[in-house]
Parts: C-alpha cells; sequence; structure tokens
C-alpha cells in the first residue's frame, strides 16, 4: 500500500504541476524511482498501472523526439501490458491473435477492473500513435478500438470522459469522401467535453484538430480553440495537460490551415 501510495502521488504531483518545464526536467527522476519500485514489486498491478500512466504522459505531449517518444511509449505499454497479464492471462495470450480470436477473449472478460483494460487500451493507443509510419502496428487499432467501446460500455464517462476522447481521434482518422464516419467522431467528442463538465482542454484542441479541420469547419475549429485559451487550466489531474492544450490552441489558431 506504501508504494502504491507513493506512485499515485507520484503521478498526481506530475500531473497537476502548471510548468511543463519543471516536468520536463524532474520527469526522469520520477520515472526511474517507479522503475526501480516495479522492480521490487513487479506483480503489483496498481504500481503497474501507475508506471504506465507516467510513461505514458510523458510521451504524449512533454518530449518531441520521436525516438524519446517510441521508447517512452514502449516502457507504457510493457507496464500496461504486465498488469493485464497478471489479472487477464486469456487475453494477454491473445494479444496478436487474429482479431476474432482477440474479439473473443474480450468477450469473455468480466470487466470488473477496468483499470488495467483502459491503462492496457490507451497504452496501446500511444504506441500505435508513436509508429504511424509502422502499417503493422496501425493494424492493431481495430482492436484497441474495441477495447476502448468495452470500457465506455460499461462506464461511459471513464476517466472522466477521456475514454470517450481515445475513441472519438480515432474515429476522425478519415474524411467521408474515404469511407470515414466523422459524424461518430464527433459524437465522442461532445461526449468527452460533456463528462469532463469543459475541464479537460485537450478534448477540444483535438475536436477542432481531429474533426473541425477534416470536415473543413473553421468556425468551429476557431470557436473550440478559443474556448481553450479563455478556459482556466487549473484542474486536478489536468492541470499539466491543460496547461499544454492552451500552447497547442495557440498554435493552431496561428497556422494558415484554412
Amino acid at each position: 500500500m506504501a508504494t502504491q501510495r507513493l506512485a499515485n502521488n507520484l503521478a498526481s504531483a506530475m500531473l497537476n504541476q502548471d510548468d511543463p518545464d519543471t516536468v520536463r526536467a524532474g520527469a526522469p527522476a520520477y520515472l526511474l524511482l517507479l522503475d526501480g519500485m516495479i522492480r521490487d514489486n513487479p506483480k503489483d498491478q496498481a504500481l503497474l498501472v501507475a508506471g504506465s500512466r507516467l510513461y505514458g504522459a510523458l510521451a504524449s505531449g512533454l518530449i518531441q523526439d520521436s525516438a524519446r517518444i517510441k521508447r517512452m511509449s514502449n516502457r507504457s505499454r510493457d507496464y500496461a501490458r504486465q498488469a493485464l497479464c497478471l489479472r487477464y492471462k486469456s487475453l494477454c495470450q491473445n494479444e496478436n491473435a487474429p482479431f476474432e480470436e482477440f474479439a473473443a477473449s474480450v468477450n469473455e472478460l468480466g470487466m470488473d477492473e477496468l483499470s488495467v483494460l483502459y491503462a492496457y487500451a490507451t497504452s496501446w493507443a500511444g504506441w500505435i500513435a508513436a509508429r504511424t509510419d509502422d502499417w503493422n502496428a496501425l493494424a492493431d487499432l481495430p482492436k484497441v478500438e474495441l477495447l476502448l467501446e468495452r470500457i465506455i460500455n460499461k462506464t461511459p464517462d471513464y476517466d472522466n470522459g477521456r475514454a470517450q476522447l481515445y475513441l472519438a481521434v480515432m474515429r476522425s482518422q478519415l474524411p467521408p469522401a474515404l469511407g470515414g464516419k466523422p459524424e461518430t467522431g464527433r459524437y465522442h467528442f461532445e461526449q468527452a467535453i460533456a463528462y469532463s463538465k469543459g475541464r479537460d482542454l485537450i478534448a477540444k484542441v483535438e475536436f477542432a484538430r481531429r474533426y473541425a479541420r477534416l470536415v473543413f469547419d473553421q468556425p468551429l475549429h476557431d470557436r473550440l480553440l478559443k474556448e481553450v485559451l479563455e478556459a482556466p487550466a487549473q484542474a486536478t489531474d489536468l492541470t499539466l495537460s491543460n496547461i499544454l492544450a492552451k500552447q497547442q490552441a495557440t498554435r493552431l489558431l496561428a497556422d494558415d490551415y484554412f
């Protein structure tokens, strides 16, 4: 319990920090400490999930070097997979199976440990996002999508709407002319914003970037980004993400996309 509490406190300290540069400078020490704690407690699911979460947070917006992002996303996924294999052995064994076999394993789950499944799904999504030039990695997207669908079917507001946000991004990849269904993505973006009560500013940034740009809706795009800039950044476990969202909103408004 003491190690879990320390890991959760480390994660909370980083996520509630309002200076990204401080996190960039201090995160390596946090991560090395977590690595050591996990080595001492390799079967502690909560500790593995916390490690996955921290590595994923660092890879998703705090660093720019693509090689480092790949390494961080790989560690995030490895920790989440270790936690999954402790809890859901059948699904773990079928990770690389054809989709039908993987889906059968998912359908057999009791869905009583959403934190492990969510860490597994989101770390996998981050791992794929770091490898968009790898068609083998992209081929795994339907599996991640299925896991997130199962999570929101059980708990639609899971992680204050972040599960909805992951699905929204995945479902806003292709325009209608190429067979995409961006309106489905829009629905999940709106759900993510509603469940976070508008506090998760990255949801609006991604809504503008992924959906509004895809369908060339400049009024929606600009409105969303201006709302981000006007909103307060401080929110429990969202402050760091919101600071980064404001930085991204400024850049997106400044470029000449439309």
